[in-house]
């Protein structure tokens, strides 16, 4: 590399630094990528504009705009909606991993990965409990089902979307004449996904361990009292309770069930359930929570349906009852709790012991745990006063917004069948309509139908994740600018050779690598130049390094690191580091053999 510039040099350098920093530290990567722009900046190799582009980028904005997308299918419930319809009830562990990974890749295909996961993980936890599957055998294919999904169309993973953005800066630069369409990864994402999940259906029963999760809901001490009612017409009524799904609750029991005025106790998995009845449950704060979201059960006090405001716009807090309470010693209906308060009383926890009566009769004792559903407000009005010992807000506890499922669900189609046509129809009503635009119009209907709120589309953006691709985008260019990525190309072909294949997979295998050390972002914009110059020394088509380095930068399964999915099953699997090595080293060999052979034959290189 003896032809390289200072700059080039210097670039070489802080990548070097880069790479140790996020290898060797636990510093947050989106700051270690700052100070290298910053740095690259400083030394004078990257002007300002430069620098700074990847914040204009517009893959970088796509990312930004799905999370909001995505913010309005969980809150309407649409996620664990889609989970309660197509997982069902499996017969084997083999039987639950094809039952949930088939949809999920499905659904992936059409959404960002990251946040589908979040949406995920408590249904798919929860199912394998309800059904006694270990969850160590469903989340890391469920990580992983996720990633192969997305590698079927555009939107899929957030590197696709970005290196769709950085083709289309490459169009303008004139350096490629094609950008990419939103099924062009799909001939060869297919061939991959669907060997991925056949080798982890067949795989996890010898490279998989059923490991236990490192924090259970069970553990918490407190057991709150909660009754919920059977909506009318909400589709519970005339199910079994076993139909209904509140059998085998994790964390939770049906103690009794209360039918006009008359106490069924000892109930059994196939009483079927009538509208009206009342559903009196035990159970952890965690397992509350998730019950309020269940489609078709609602709070039984008709107080929440009093207190102002929409419930759209409420969250659930805890608050611990002094003896300085001047409801102490009253029921908390002749007490007026929701009139002296505007908060309404939905579950009650005294000392782990079960609470017989209705909520409304339960006589308030210094000590109790109260389950408030209120407005956010409410707990800052109430946190210094001397009613209370305790007030803590539950984060992500806003009432799911069933009655907008269809509507988020609708817009979502609307959005990728948008995409879609203009993709194949670009002057049909703007020649620069894409994928961006598709996302944002869909972003802006599910706040305007209010699908979502703005502070939970606000808490939904992942911006250090944005702050992250924005920042590589910046340190891409440095490569492309002082010849760094030319160089690395010319390195390659005296190393393996000018022969195409030869190159592609050497160019596939560096990609992987840094997936699995750095993230997919930040391999998939570093390759990105690299792929594009060997490509042009060749003399052949690009686009089978363009798709090589999309799939092998997507496709992170030898560490938890490798993928934020990964890092999020992490924990609730309990898993250990050495699982992923086990489990995932073989499935990136397989998919970068199919992807090896399928993307040559699908675009040619000649």
């Amino acid at each position: 590399m003896a032809e390289l510039g200072l700059n080039a040099w210097i670039t070489l350098g802080v990548l070097g630094l880069m790479l140790g920093l996020l290898i060797l530290t636990s510093i947050a990567p989106d700051l270690v990528m700052m100070a290298c722009l910053t740095l690259l900046m400083l030394c004078g190799v990257l002007a300002p504009v430069q620098a700074l582009s990847g914040f204009a980028n517009e893959g970088m904005a796509t990312v930004g705009v799905l999370y909001v997308v995505v913010a309005g299918l969980r809150d309407t419930g649409v996620m664990a909606w889609i989970a309660e319809q197509l997982f069902g009830r499996p017969r084997s562990v083999a039987a639950a991993q094809w039952r949930m990974m088939i949809p999920v890749a499905t659904i992936s295909a059409f959404m960002n990965n990251t946040p589908l996961v979040a949406a995920m993980l408590p249904a798919v936890t929860e199912w394998g409990k309800k059904y006694q599957i270990p969850v160590s055998k469903l989340l890391m294919p469920l990580s992983f089902a996720t990633i192969l999904g997305g590698l079927c169309t555009l939107i899929g993973t957030s590197t696709n979307v970005i290196v769709a953005g950085l083709m289309k800066d490459a169009v303008k630069a004139g350096h490629i004449d094609q950008t990419m369409g939103f099924f062009t990864l799909t001939s060869v994402g297919v061939p991959c996904a669907l060997a991925g999940m056949l080798y982890m259906v067949c795989a996890s029963r010898w490279l998989l361990p059923v490991r236990q999760a490192a924090l259970r809901q069970l553990d918490d001490p407190r057991a709150y009292t909660i009754e919920m009612m059977v909506a009318p017409n909400g589709g519970v009524g005339g199910k079994t309770i076993e139909q209904a799904g509140l059998r085998n609750l994790p964390g939770m029991y049906l103690a009794d069930v209360e039918r006009q005025g008359e106490i069924i106790a000892a109930v059994g998995p196939q009483l079927r359930l009538q509208d009206n009845d009342r559903l009196i449950f035990v159970g952890v704060v965690d397992s509350v929570v998730e019950l309020q979201r269940l489609r078709g059960l609602i709070p039984a006090t008709d107080q929440v349906f009093k207190l102002d405001g929409p419930r759209a716009g409420r969250s659930l807090i805890e608050a611990v009852v002094s003896d300085r309470c001047p409801l102490v010693g009253k029921s908390i209906r002749d007490g007026k709790f929701r009139t002296q308060y505007n908060a309404a009383v939905i579950a009650v926890a005294r000392s782990g012991e079960r609470l017989h009566q209705k909520i409304g009769d339960i006589v308030l004792q210094p000590g109790d745990t109260l389950l408030l559903e209120a407005r956010p407000a409410f707990a800052q009005q109430q946190r210094n006063s001397r009613d209370f010992y305790l007030i803590s807000s539950l984060e992500d506890s806003s009432p799911v917004r069933h009655d907008k499922a269809l509507v988020a669900l609708a817009i979502l189609v609307g959005m990728v069948a948008l995409a879609t046509l203009f993709e194949q129809t670009p002057y049909f009503i703007n020649k620069n309509f894409g994928t961006l635009q598709a996302a944002l119009l869909a972003a802006a209907l599910m706040l305007i139908t209010r699908c979502c709120t703005t502070a939970s589309a606000r808490r939904a953006i992942d911006w250090s994740v944005l702050v992250v691709i924005a920042a590589t985008l910046g340190i891409g260019k440095a490569l492309e600018s002082t010849g760094l990525a030319t160089a690395v190309a010319n390195g390659l072909n005296s190393i393996v050779g000018t022969t195409p294949y030869s190159q592609l997979a050497a160019i596939y295998l560096v990609t992987m690598l840094l997936t699995e050390l750095l993230s997919n972002s930040t391999a998939a914009v570093l390759m990105f130049p690299i792929a594009l110059a060997s490509a042009h020394a060749l003399g052949v088509n690009y686009m089978p390094f363009i798709i090589a380095i999309t799939i092998a930068a997507s496709c992170g399964f030898a560490t938890p690191i490798g993928y934020q999915t990964n890092l999020m099953v992490y924990g609730p699997g309990g898993y250990r580091f050495g699982d992923f090595v086990r489990f995932g080293v073989p499935l990136n060999l397989l998919v970068a053999t199919v992807t090896l052979i399928v993307a040559p034959i699908v675009f040619p290189f000649q």
